[in-house]
């Protein structure tokens, strides 16, 4: 659970960052029913009762989409742990939201309701920029394992690539392609939805670590995939990518 954190929350090359994070023009913006697809997943697939998209903007945490957890759009920067965890180099950042974990935040609202577990994965831009975070988040702190970490980094990659193709349509003002994209990729999800519904069902829980689901999970996430590429790859050139 031990990360390397620099010493200040806004690193000397931030201004770069927030200008990607801002062409993608999705910095508080109003939800829409993929991203909340996504979460409503990974909260299924890691036993959490929250799970959310975060864009770590100049002075405040977006939640483009939140399952779970207080109704609120987002969180001061230095209130946040996605903001503490974009600078890291690390695939997957954890935490218990103890001050001494991370002392770059302030974890008061985190322990107000009781939260004792933060795992994320960074949304990474073709440029490199950390836009945010894929996160999962729960009250028991537990150690993920390998077959986890692999799951939530695949996922915040179909997230970043979703968030590049959601630019692409609307920047070309193609809001009604971005619709249908939206569809055809809800769908999928919606699939990944049942299957795990069918797993916690059987199983009380989703076990990543048991081959026979992991094999299904990684096929659904290999789904996924091929609909966003289809969709970037047909799609005019010249837009940011993921």
């Amino acid at each position: 659970m031990s990360h390397s954190y620099p010493d200040s929350l806004i690193p000397a090359d931030d201004a770069v960052r927030l200008r990607t994070l801002h062409q993608f023009q999705i910095v508080n913006t109003t939800p829409e029913l993929i991203f909340d697809s996504y979460t409503a997943w990974a909260a299924q697939l890691f036993n959490v009762p929250i799970s959310l998209i975060s864009l770590v903007d100049a002075d405040y945490v977006w939640f483009k989409s939140r399952t779970g957890g207080p109704e609120v759009n987002g969180l001061l920067r230095d209130e946040s742990m996605c903001a503490a965890a974009i600078l890291t180099g690390e695939q997957v950042i954890t935490s218990d939201y103890k001050p001494e974990s991370c002392s770059l935040i302030k974890p008061d609202v985190a322990q107000a309701i009781g939260l004792n577990f933060y795992a994320g994965a960074a949304l990474i831009a073709g440029d490199g920029a950390r836009l945010g975070m894929l996160a999962v988040i729960g009250k028991e702190y537990r150690e993920p394992t390998g077959e986890e970490i692999t799951v939530l980094v695949r996922l915040a990659e179909l997230v970043t690539q979703t968030i590049a193709l959601r630019y692409q349509y609307l920047a070309a003002d193609q809001a009604a392609e971005w619709e249908d994209a939206q569809d055809a990729l809800t769908l999928a999800l919606d699939e990944n939805a049942t299957l795990a519904r069918y797993l916690i069902t059987r199983n009380q829980r989703i076990d990543l670590a048991d081959p026979e689901v992991a094999q299904l999970i990684d096929r659904r996430l290999s789904n996924v995939a091929k609909v966003l590429s289809r969709r970037l790859n047909s799609h005019p050139t010249g837009a940011l990518s993921a």
